[in-house]
């Protein structure tokens, strides 16, 4: 089960932080919108992303076996 939470983690959090990377640089290159949702839903899609990462990652190392 840990290593299924681990890899989750991982992946949430790199997409995370791919999808609020993306919505910054499409906000800064003066766009609102992409594909059809706002960079601002984007960021906190990215946030929530990281979040769950973060706590995925936090669980699996304050587990002691």
């Amino acid at each position: 089960m840990n290593e299924i939470r681990l890899m989750v983690g991982h992946l949430a959090g790199r997409l995370g932080l791919l999808v609020c990377a993306v919505a910054v640089v499409i906000r800064l290159l003066g766009h609102y919108s992409l594909f059809g949702f706002s960079t601002t839903a984007l960021l906190q899609v990215g946030i929530a992303g990281l979040l769950i990462g973060c706590f995925e990652l936090l669980l699996v190392r304050g587990k002691s076996d």
